[in-house]
């Protein structure tokens, strides 16, 4: 479901926990409707010339910008790259000033998918990244992470983040048709 020319562009955010699914959503929009994808990390690392598969280190400048009040710049860096000719799926949402950012620039045309997935799961999704549990939890619990669960009300849809691929890409498609007709849910 490509976005015919008079269509107005959507801006779709996607947030959760880490090892959500939340990445696996946002990309589904991407691959399966020609979304434009971009990802607060990416923009973070980029800004800060780090390397993006540094999760540990991205964290940790998260933090710095987030507690900095460099929040809003770091919107402001990652709004500029949306191209306003293709829809776009936001990836990484973790902040409410994320979801104020791209909701201020963008009003009807934005809406927020948060993906909540039982801890366990996210755990067993990320256990090549994390030498134990206690490290997961030491990185789900990190401060960057502490806003993550504030933007929940702020959603237009909440996902199961246990769905299995057809399944998720069935449930984006029906998400984008909705937020193409007004509704948020």
């Amino acid at each position: 479901m490509l976005r015919m020319a008079d269509d107005a562009q959507l801006v779709v955010g996607v947030a959760g926990r880490i090892g959500s699914g939340k990445s696996e959503a946002a990309q589904c929009l991407r691959d399966r409707f020609g979304f434009q994808y971009l990802r607060y990390s990416l923009v973070l690392a980029e800004w800060y010339h780090a390397d993006p598969a540094a999760k540990p280190q991205l964290q940790e400048l998260g933090w710095n910008v987030m507690s900095g009040d460099g929040q809003r710049e770091l919107n402001r860096r990652l709004i500029a790259q949306i191209d306003p000719k293709r829809d776009c799926a936001v990836d990484g949402l973790r902040h409410p000033i994320d979801y104020e950012s791209l909701q201020n620039a963008f009003s009807s045309s934005f809406s927020l998918v948060y993906v909540d997935t039982p801890s366990e799961v996210r755990f067993e999704r990320l256990r090549g990244r994390y030498a134990s549990h206690q490290d997961f939890v030491a990185a789900d619990s990190h401060p960057v992470e502490s806003k993550i669960d504030m933007l929940i009300p702020l959603a237009s849809a909440v996902l199961v983040g246990t769905l299995p691929t057809q399944q998720l890409a069935a449930e984006m498609e029906r998400l984008v048709r909705q937020f193409r007709s007004g509704g948020k849910q």
